[in-house]
């Protein structure tokens, strides 16, 4: 099995075998978060329009931001604090963000295409192991899908040293990953 690295939309449209689209502290979150709380369904698509339509035919929850900012009628943004505890039992989930969606969207070239977070990389890992794909490309989305993100970049190297069989030590990461850049504006009491 070979494990490649990539980033941001342009490596998300490189994207070949089975593509692991990795946005960490918020779109994929939010995915496992509301799996995870009884959805039966969750869409992921990348035009606020074509999501407003989604959720129309299937009477869905829409879930999404633009620039970190919720989207106008939506019910929820993209924030995995904001649904942690809402069931969404039997419910449909359309869920389109700047980053994660746009990825998902971009990956035309691969054959399968999973969601990645911290949250589900044991998941994926173990996934990964029982296909056996000659061929992963890991998708370390960034901000905005154009910049490069220390938390996905690190979650991509998680789920690659797993594969890869190399130590990993996801205290250390947790801590990092609690002062980078990125993460600020989580702890920021002055946005919402």
């Amino acid at each position: 099995m070979f494990v490649n690295i990539v980033e941001c939309l342009e490596g998300a449209r490189r994207a070949k075998g089975l593509a692991v689209v990795i946005d960490v502290f918020r779109a994929f979150s939010v995915a496992c978060y509301a799996v995870d709380n009884g959805a039966a369904e969750y869409f992921a698509v990348g035009e606020v329009g074509k999501a407003r339509e989604l959720a129309a035919k299937r009477n869905g929850v829409l879930v999404g931001e633009r620039d970190c900012i919720k989207i106008e009628g939506f019910d929820y943004g993209n924030s995995p604090t904001e649904i942690e505890h809402v069931d969404f039992s039997g419910r449909t989930l359309v869920h389109t963000t700047s980053a994660g969606t746009q990825g998902l969207a971009a990956c035309s070239g691969a054959d399968e295409v999973l969601t990645g977070s911290f949250v589900n990389a044991g998941a994926i890992v173990e996934y990964i192991r029982a296909r056996d794909p000659e061929l992963v490309t890991l998708v370390a989305m960034g901000t905005a899908g154009v910049m490069r993100a220390q938390e996905d970049m690190m979650c991509a190297m998680y789920i690659k040293n797993e594969l890869d069989g190399y130590p990993n030590s996801f205290e250390t990461l947790r801590k990092f990953l609690a002062g980078v850049d990125s993460a600020e504006k989580f702890f920021d009491e002055t946005k919402d």
